[in-house]
Formats: structure tokens, C-alpha cells, sequence
């Protein structure tokens, strides 16, 4: 590939906040090393493609969302929860919507009638999962567990619920999604979906220098998989 040396915006993008922007939808790629002179010239897309298709003739990867949102939910079944909630992200994007649809089926696999009262969205951030949760905790008949669209947005549920004196998993079980660090952290700590952000970033890296070699290969889509990473946030519901 041919520069002419004019300074492009940066088009190459990962999901799910890579490298410290959690959030999923598209974001810029940054870090040290080669790559990224490469990645501020190229038209390189690493985005999420769990809906629909992306432009055939630009390489995507993207993480498992509608898996990771099932896996989720089924866990929360399993440890015998029915009144399951989910804080969704922005609806427009296509990662969230995949979450949605898989948290969805996991409640209908179960013969649990998704209620419309206990999903609410947000913007992946913890004044949202606050905001959220609140609104969750106001319902008269509140959810026994809760699946947050983010690890950030399950962060400000764990504020909404300390604010109310609800426990967790004791009262209210919590679960994320992307596996930050942070989730070791917080007490107690966050069960979630794992997102494999740091394979995402080399693979962006060996997309771009496909692209630029004599011979470039042909366009890839690459789906990454999730993983359920259990901790101590998530128990069977406590009875009523």
C-alpha cells in the first residue's frame, strides 16, 4: 500500500473499550510498537459483527457478543434465578444488541417470558448502571439478579446497591461483561463475561500487515470467543 504521506484520520477500531476505553462499540486502537503507523494510515476495520454482516471487503473482528450474553443468563438460570434484569448498552449498537438477543433466549430457553420492566439501557459507563439499578430496585417485584451490558455499568450497580443496603450476591446477584482488571477488585468480586481483548489488539496488528504485504490476503472476519469467568458475585436467590 502506497502513503502519500498525508496524516488520515485513525480508522483502525476494536469493541469492548480496547485498551482502556471499555466500551464496545467502534473505538480507535492505540499502543506502542509496530503497528501503529500502519494503523493511523489503513482502512482496517476491527469492529463488532455479531448482527448482520460488515462491508465484505474490510477485515472485522469482534467478540461473541450474542454467546456471551446467552452464557451469562444461563448461569444466572442455573443457580435458579426466574426474576433475571439486564442493563443493556447503547441501543444502536450492534454489540449490545446481541447481548440483548442472547440474554433473551436464555430467559425463553428456560420458559421464563422476558419482562420489558427489567431491561433498561444505558451508555456502558457507571452513572448508567447506577441509574439502572435504581430504577430496578424501585420495581415492586425487584429482580433477584442482575446482567450488566459492561464490568463499568456493573460497577455502578454495585454502588446502587450498597446505596439501598441490598447485598450481594447475598441479595441481588451481579454479572459483567469484559473482564477487567478491576473485577478481582471490587468486593465482592465481579463474576463475568470474559471478552479476549488482548488477542483482538494482535490480531489487529497481523490484519494490518496482511494488508500492506505484496500480497495481501482475502478480507477475514474473525469472531473471537467468550468465557464465563465465575467469582463470588453471583449465588442461587435468596428465598422470599
Amino acid at each position: 500500500m502506497a502513503h502519500s504521506g498525508v496524516h488520515r484520520p485513525p480508522r483502525v477500531h476494536s469493541e469492548a473499550g480496547l485498551l482502556g476505553q471499555y466500551r464496545c462499540d467502534p473505538l480507535d486502537v492505540r499502543g506502542g510498537g509496530v503497528g501503529v503507523h500502519q494503523a493511523l494510515q489503513s482502512d482496517v476495520l476491527v469492529g463488532p459483527h455479531p448482527i448482520g454482516d460488515p462491508d465484505p471487503g474490510i477485515p472485522s473482528i469482534g467478540s461473541a457478543n450474542w454467546s456471551g450474553g446467552l452464557t451469562a443468563t444461563e448461569h444466572l438460570i442455573g443457580l435458579g434465578h426466574r426474576r433475571i434484569a439486564m442493563i443493556a448498552g447503547l441501543p444502536a449498537l450492534l454489540c449490545t444488541q446481541a447481548r440483548l438477543a442472547g440474554y433473551r433466549v436464555g430467559l425463553e430457553r428456560a420458559g421464563i417470558t422476558p419482562d420489558p420492566d427489567l431491561v433498561r439501557f444505558g451508555d456502558h459507563f457507571p452513572p448508567s448502571g447506577y441509574t439502572a439499578a435504581m430504577e430496578l430496585l424501585d420495581l415492586p417485584d425487584r429482580p433477584t439478579a442482575i446482567f450488566a451490558g459492561t464490568d463499568l455499568q456493573a460497577f455502578g450497580v454495585y454502588q446502587a446497591l450498597q446505596a439501598r443496603g441490598v447485598r450481594v450476591p447475598a441479595d441481588v446477584s451481579v454479572v459483567g461483561f469484559d473482564d477487567l482488571a478491576a473485577c478481582d477488585w471490587v468486593t465482592p468480586p465481579l463474576t463475568t463475561v470474559r471478552q479476549r481483548l488482548e488477542e483482538m489488539a494482535r490480531m489487529a496488528v497481523q490484519l494490518l500487515r496482511e494488508r500492506d504485504s505484496a500480497q495481501p490476503a482475502e478480507p477475514t472476519r474473525v469472531e473471537l470467543a467468550t468465557s464465563l469467568v465465575i467469582r463470588e458475585s453471583t449465588a442461587p436467590p435468596a428465598s422470599r
